[in-house]
């Protein structure tokens, strides 16, 4: 017996080494060349990080955008602009931010305006989701890593929870059907939106040339929630004209739901008509992302609106300069602003110090999930509103919509609020120790910088110090980069252990 189990193993040990003859008919494997086989050795290389590389993308793509503005053919005066503000510009363009230190209409050349758009519509559209169409292009499929690379750009928890993929808000069958609504979206939205606000300029006094070129940026600035103004006087001139004020707005807030969302309202749209037409037994429904998402965003933005209406109401150097038909509308406006659209009707710089606080809360919330806004995102303090209500009632469960929600979601929304309160924490304090400005102001533009706002309340300028604008550029990228993908890159893999430590209570409260 033993004999003949030897001489099996020395067989099979024979047949493993022997190499494998090349099937005929069948061309030997090559590696693919050209664009797709770029994509195929970044996807090889990059592989399971995708947080990782998304992270060095963007550092990428700003070092390119930064050296682009530097050139003297991109400034008006045809002068190089310093390295501080080319970069400032170059990152809060590519983190569709909105913050400046130079005068966005007079400082660049069409040149210079080109890259700033195209550096704002990458940051919108999002970096990986832009890789993975140019992937789709290349190799004329969408491959399973492709979609799984796709999925922990929309959703980073994916990346260090390899179990119950199906449970996400993002799964793997509805990375095509996302990246379609990306790209009509995108196309449909902005067109709409500049067919709205290009015939305003005109009739303000712009000539059709300029009010073309002008009007797209604007409604791309929008829908992007960068919030760069290419015009000279900003859109004060605009502040009780309700068709360029709630074209801007329903830009800013289709942005800010995310791409997921718009795809979730669309798909069950298309389900309630087949199911009209009897062709599908399915029901339209939103998942929880969605539901979560547009319920809290409603809630924020009305809280919002009120509070600000309260407050400067009789502040004549803001609300209180409007007459009192346009003072709502207005309000409702800067509470849309503070979500992460970053347009200002009023001077955010004489609000009252009541007022910058209720916008500082609305910024650091900021928009939702894989959304072109940024902050924590409001399903992050929506899950972390409903532990808290869970815990009050004494349920074991937390549950939304008739949904159990996983205790590792709730671990993910303490560990966001950590990490954004840590960031702002420190460049706050750090830029107090450069600068001489008050606590508030310092705070308030931190704030919009983390979360990619783009208000300001007067702080960052032309006179801002260079290590100051260096310290709120790297503000804004770990803003935009979002906490989780950044503590997903800087953990490596999920850590499991097979067994468990004894268990023991502190004290808390």
């Amino acid at each position: 017996m033993s004999s003949w189990l030897g001489t099996l193993k020395r067989r099979s040990t024979r047949r493993r080494r022997r190499p494998l003859s090349p099937v005929p008919g069948l061309a030997p494997y090559s590696a693919p060349s050209g664009m797709r086989g770029l994509l195929f050795r970044a996807q090889a290389v990059l592989g399971g990080g995708a947080a990782t590389a998304t992270i060095f993308i963007f550092l990428f793509l700003i070092t390119i955008t930064t050296v682009l503005l530097m050139l003297p053919m991109a400034s008006a005066s045809g002068e190089i602009t310093p390295l501080a503000d080319a970069l400032f510009t170059a990152v809060s363009a590519i983190c569709v931010t909105g913050l400046t230190v130079v005068n966005m209409a007079t400082h660049w050349s069409p040149f210079g305006h080109l890259v700033v758009f195209l550096g704002l519509q990458i940051g919108g559209i999002g970096v990986m989701t832009l890789a993975t169409i140019l992937a789709v292009i290349a190799s004329k499929r969408l491959g399973l890593s492709v979609r799984k690379m796709m999925a922990g750009d929309v959703d980073p928890s994916r990346l260090h929870d390899r179990e119950g993929q199906d449970s996400h808000g993002m799964r793997l069958s509805e990375v095509k059907g996302l990246l379609k609504t990306v790209f009509i979206s995108v196309l449909v939205i902005e067109l709409a939106l500049a067919a709205v606000i290009v015939p305003r300029l005109i009739v303000w006094g712009l000539d059709p040339l300029t009010a073309l070129w002008q009007g797209g940026y604007l409604a791309a600035s929008a829908f992007t929630n960068t919030g760069f103004v290419p015009l000279v006087d900003g859109l004060s001139p605009f502040a009780t004209d309700p068709i360029m004020v709630f074209t801007i707005g329903i830009g800013v807030f289709l942005g800010s739901i995310g791409f997921p969302v718009i795809y979730a309202i669309a798909r069950a749209f298309k389900t309630a008509r087949l199911r009209r037409l009897r062709k599908t037994l399915d029901h339209a429904r939103l998942g929880i992302h969605a539901k979560l998402t547009l319920t809290t965003t409603t809630i924020l933005l009305v809280v919002g609106s009120l509070a600000i209406g309260a407050l400067e109401w009789d502040n004549e150097r803001t609300l209180g300069s409007q007459s009192g038909a346009y003072r709502p509308m207005t309000a409702l406006f800067v509470s849309m602003m503070s979500r992460s659209g970053g347009f200002s009707t009023l001077d955010t710089s004489e609000m009252s110090g009541a007022t910058l606080l209720v916008l500082d809360m609305l910024m650091f919330v900021g928009g939702g999930s894989a959304s072109t806004a940024g902050g924590i995102k409001v399903t992050t303090l929506a899950i972390l509103f409903l532990a808290a209500f869970a815990e009050a009632r004494g349920n074991q469960d937390i549950v939304a919509y008739e949904r159990r929600i996983p205790s590792d979601t709730v671990r993910l929304a303490v560990s966001v609020v950590l990490w954004g309160a840590s960031i702002v924490a420190i460049s706050t304090i750090t830029i107090l120790r450069i600068t001489d400005a008050p606590l508030e102001r310092v705070l308030f533009d931190v704030i919009s910088a983390f979360a990619t706002c783009g208000l300001s309340a007067g702080l960052t300028s032309n006179d801002l110090p260079d290590s100051a604008k260096y310290v709120l550029s790297a503000t804004m990228l770990l803003g935009r980069v979002g906490t989780v993908t950044l503590a997903t890159a800087l953990s490596g893999t999920h850590r499991q252990t097979v067994y468990r430590r004894a268990k023991e209570r502190p004290i808390v409260g």
